[in-house]
């Protein structure tokens, strides 16, 4: 009873705001209804690599132009939403604004897009940041949505099991190419933690997939770590306009 009581003060002076906007809303971490309408969510087909919609209705296995033109280093990736409106502002929320309330519903919404029949032994890993960044910006988000997830599948969990073993300029603005040269040699294994990716599947999880470049990577990195088959998850992913 006590507790029950301390809750409903409790939301009395901090009732539940909208993510997106911080308007009021019914329960915690969730969105408004014009939010929620606004909210730029992946349906309907898409490239079973990298998670981009595209146009059409198909049950085969389908993959988009950049996939075909460049191959990836691992066997699907999904996302719910498109880089744009109200995901892009979530995003740079959790990605600059210490808006860790972000994290549990975007984890829901990951879990959801994942592929099915994922093998049960898989281990969940983000993309890592230099140390450097990681000092200024105190906290990893993608490590935050990749323990979310973790919780939310029931499988393992290693924040540190990759490393950044050069610190990269930033990839705003660079094209693709330029992306996959500045990441090349950047991530590697974690040699404390090498034999925790040894034989087992392996889902990497990022905030945004432009190019591909850093899963790339890290992808990579696995590989060599002798990972089995690695799946990616990003919050939300870079598509062309229709």
């Amino acid at each position: 009873m006590l507790q029950t009581g301390l809750q409903t003060v409790l939301r009395m002076i901090y009732p539940p705001r909208c993510l997106a906007c911080g308007g009021l809303v019914e329960q915690d971490n969730g969105l408004c209804a014009a939010c929620f309408k606004e909210t730029p969510f992946i349906t309907g087909l898409v490239c079973d690599l990298c998670g981009v919609p595209l146009p059409g209705l198909s049950d085969d296995l389908v993959y988009c132009d950049d996939c075909l033109s460049i191959g990836r280093p691992w066997v699907k990736g999904r996302a719910p939403l498109r880089y744009e409106g109200v995901a892009r502002r979530l995003v740079l929320g959790l990605k600059h604004g210490d808006r860790h309330d972000i994290v549990d519903t975007a984890a829901d919404w990951m879990v959801g897009a994942l592929a099915h029949n994922m093998p049960d032994d898989t281990i969940v890993v983000p993309v890592p940041l230099h140390l450097g960044r990681l000092l200024r910006r105190r906290y990893n988000q993608s490590a935050l949505l990749a323990q979310a997830i973790a919780r939310r599948t029931g499988f393992g969990f290693c924040p540190d099991a990759l490393c950044r073993t050069r610190r990269t300029q930033s990839l705003d603005g660079k094209s693709r190419d330029a992306r996959f040269a500045e990441l090349s040699d950047a991530i590697g294994s974690n040699p404390r933690k090498a034999m925790l990716l040894r034989d087992r599947p392996v889902l990497l999880v990022d905030d945004v997939m432009t190019s591909g470049a850093t899963l790339a990577a890290c992808a990579v990195a696995c590989q060599s770590a002798q990972s089995r088959e690695i799946y990616v998850t990003v919050l939300a992913r870079v598509a062309k306009a229709a």
